[in-house]
């Protein structure tokens, strides 16, 4: 598949800098060798790592917002910043099937506005209580000149690290139990969650020039409103599910580099692919960003989530009472595709010009 490259964010170049900084990262990982009370277990290709101390499994997963933080400070909202952040973290997690229990914030300001401050709090807040996470810790460190972005108000990053639990007796879901004729379900997302903010941006200054927040976009609402959609936390569902004894094999947490890369991550541990011919459409949004910056369908799906915001393999004779329980969670799902021989993702577009795409990896 080729290189894409859309407003300074090359996603090859991100993966092969990713690799760098966890093959740097391994070397360290003789420091608590098995036997001293901390064995670490890594789970190929995720964004997250399980520990074994003397029996009790424990992830830990860090993440930010990015520039969607851009969209508070041209709306002056907020307050739903807390989500973004939260299913950043807590997401990446239950795609290893950890429970995320605690975490830990820093806000990195220029200078403090104390409103700002309790509102992107107040956000974390009702987040965490949705996804029954407690906020254990934190930091708000004023980095004046270093810290910059649209306007004249606070300007600031927010990053978090989250702890995961896995209950005595389950063990971390990292797709070695994926097999042939395995079904994929997909969870609708409700926006473009937390990427692909950067080609957004420079498709909306394109066309609407430098207050391209405050344009129309449909039923009275903005393009600022919209692209500000909170991202939809899927981590309770998962601790739900496998609190009913659903035998996940595999999750895909569709974060930057879409469905491709990270379908990819999760069967390339047996080596095997998936065909998709079912995925959700994309959002209205979506298209009409496609659109408007003329974003072919294999770019599209490999920037964003094109309303598919989590994937999960399961045994096909299971498919039937997960969708019911998905249900009964206020989540929409429904099977998208089965797991193939080959090692390769086979996924048929529904954006401006539908096609089938095919990547194949060694």
């Amino acid at each position: 598949m080729k290189e894409i490259k859309q407003s300074g964010t090359n996603i090859d170049l991100g993966n092969r800098c990713s690799q760098i900084a966890y093959a740097r990262a391994k070397k360290t990982f003789v420091n608590r060798p098995p036997g001293t009370g901390n064995p670490l277990m890594t789970v190929d290709g995720a964004f997250s790592n399980v520990m074994d101390f003397r029996g009790v499994k424990i992830g830990m997963s860090s993440d930010g917002i990015g520039t969607k933080i851009e969209l508070a400070e041209r709306t002056g909202v907020y307050s739903t910043l807390g989500f973004d952040l939260i299913a950043m973290v807590a997401d990446d997690l239950a795609a290893t099937g950890m429970e995320t229990v605690n975490l830990s914030n820093i806000l990195d300001v220029d200078f403090l506005d104390e409103s700002i401050v309790d509102e992107l709090m107040r956000g974390l807040q009702e987040a965490a209580n949705f996804a029954r996470i407690t906020v254990t810790g934190g930091e708000i460190a004023e980095l004046g000149q270093r810290i910059a972005g649209y306007g004249k108000q606070m300007h600031f990053n927010w990053g978090a690290t989250g702890i995961g639990i896995l209950p005595e007796g389950m063990e971390a879901i990292d797709g070695r139990a994926v097999a042939v004729n395995d079904v994929l379900i997909t969870l609708k997302s409700r926006g473009f969650r937390s990427n692909g903010f950067s080609m957004i941006r420079r498709i909306m200054t394109d066309h609407f020039g430098p207050t391209w927040h405050e344009a129309a976009f449909d039923s009275g609402q903005t393009w600022g409103t919209v692209l500000l959609t909170p991202s939809l936390i899927y981590s309770p569902l998962i601790t739900e599910l496998r609190n009913k004894a659903i035998d996940l094999h595999g999750i895909a947490h569709i974060t930057g580099g879409g469905i491709f890369d990270n379908l990819q991550r999760v069967l390339k541990v047996n080596r095997l692919g998936a065909d998709l011919d079912r995925l959700f459409k994309p959002l209205e949004v979506m298209r009409a960003l496609q659109k408007l910056g003329s974003v072919d369908e294999e770019q599209a799906y490999r920037l964003w989530n094109m309303g598919n915001g989590m994937l999960l393999i399961l045994p096909e004779d299971q498919a039937g009472k997960t969708l019911k329980f998905i249900e009964k969670m206020h989540y929409q799902a429904r099977i998208c595709g089965y797991i193939v021989e080959e090692p390769r993702i086979t996924l048929q577009t529904r954006g401006l010009s539908p096609r089938k795409i095919t990547d194949s990896y060694q």
